[in-house]
C-alpha cells in the first residue's frame, strides 16, 4: 500500500493508528515510529518496518486492545520477534500474525505465572511437518525467555511453529489444527492395526508423517497422483495387513476432510506403513 499516511492517533511509540490518500485505515508498526508524533503528521511507507492494514473490523479492535492492555515492552518485544521469524522464513508473512501471535505469547506468559501449563499433543506431529517453522519457533522462545526471563514449556515451539506456518501459506490455524489432529488420529490407528509403538523421532515416523502431510495436500488442492494398478495388486498379496490398513486410513481421511482421495493413494501409504513393522 502506498504512502503517503496522515496519522490519526498515536497508539504507542512504536505503533500508530494512520490513514492514506483513499482514507483506508491502516496501523503502522515500527521501532520508534509513534515517538514524538501527533496526529496530522505524515508518515511515508518507508517509516515503517510493517504495515498492518485494518480490514477487518474485528481485528482492527483486537490489536488495539492488545496494545492498550499490554506492557508497551511486550509489543516492542513481539515486533522484534515478528521480523526475526520473517528474516528467518525468508518471505513476507501474514500480517495478522501481529495480532494472533502476539496475543498466544501474551496468554502464554500469563498461564506460566499462574502455574498453568496447557500440554501439546501434537509437539512431534508438528515438528516433523514443519521443521523450518520450528526452528524458527525455538528460537523465538528462546528470544522471549531471555527477554522476560522466564522458562516457557517446551509445547510452546509447537504452539508457535503452527502460527509461523499459518502466517507463511496463509492457512487457518483452525485448518492447521485440523489437520495435525487428523494425523495424530492416523497414527494411533496405525499402533492399535499393527500393535506397535511408533517412536515420534524415528526417520520412518517423520517420512509416514511427511507423507500423510502431502497426501492431506493433495487432496486439498485436488492434485492427482499417478495410477499404479500393477503396483498396487504386488502390494495387495505381499503385504495385505499393510494394505488394508492404508485403505482404513483413507477411509477415515475422506471421512475428516469430506473429499475422495484416489486410489493411487494406498499404493504409496502402504510402502510407508510396511517400513514400520
Amino acid at each position: 500500500m502506498n504512502g503517503p499516511f496522515q496519522i490519526k492517533k498515536n497508539l504507542n511509540n512504536n505503533a500508530v493508528i494512520a490513514e492514506n490518500q483513499l482514507a483506508q485505515e491502516v496501523i503502522m508498526i515500527g521501532k520508534g515510529i509513534g515517538f514524538g508524533k501527533k496526529p496530522g503528521d505524515v508518515l511515508s511507507s518507508a517509516d515503517g518496518d510493517k504495515l498492518y492494514l485494518l480490514t477487518n473490523e474485528k481485528e482492527q479492535e483486537q490489536y488495539k486492545d492488545l496494545v492498550h492492555s499490554l506492557d508497551p515492552a511486550f509489543i516492542e518485544l513481539m515486533n522484534e520477534v515478528i521480523a526475526h521469524i520473517e528474516r528467518k522464513m525468508q518471505t513476507s508473512l501474514n500480517e495478522h500474525i501481529h495480532v494472533a501471535l502476539t496475543d498466544h505469547m501474551a496468554f502464554a506468559v500469563k498461564r506460566l505465572k499462574q502455574g498453568l501449563d496447557i500440554k501439546n499433543p501434537f509437539l512431534s506431529e508438528t515438528e516433523s511437518l514443519y521443521p523450518k517453522e520450528f526452528s524458527a519457533a525455538e528460537e523465538v522462545i528462546a528470544m522471549i525467555n531471555d527477554a522476560l526471563g522466564i522458562i516457557l514449556p517446551e509445547g510452546e515451539v509447537g504452539f508457535v511453529a503452527l502460527h509461523i506456518h499459518s502466517a507463511v501459506t496463509n492457512k487457518s490455524l483452525s485448518a492447521l489444527n485440523e489437520n495435525s489432529r487428523l494425523i495424530n488420529t492416523l497414527a494411533d490407528l496405525i499402533e492399535g492395526a499393527l500393535a506397535i509403538t511408533l517412536d515420534r523421532k524415528s526417520i520412518n515416523y517423520l517420512r509416514l508423517v511427511r507423507h500423510l502431510r502431502h497426501t492431506i495436500e493433495r487432496v486439498e488442492t485436488g492434485e492427482q497422483v499417478n495410477s499404479q494398478e500393477r503396483l498396487a495388486n504386488v502390494l495387495k498379496e505381499e503385504y495385505p495387513l499393510c494394505y488394508n490398513l492404508a485403505w482404513k486410513l483413507i477411509k477415515v481421511m475422506q471421512t475428516t476432510l469430506k473429499k475422495p482421495i484416489p486410489e493411487a493413494e494406498a499404493v504409496y501409504l502402504t510402502m510407508h506403513l510396511q517400513r514400520l513393522t
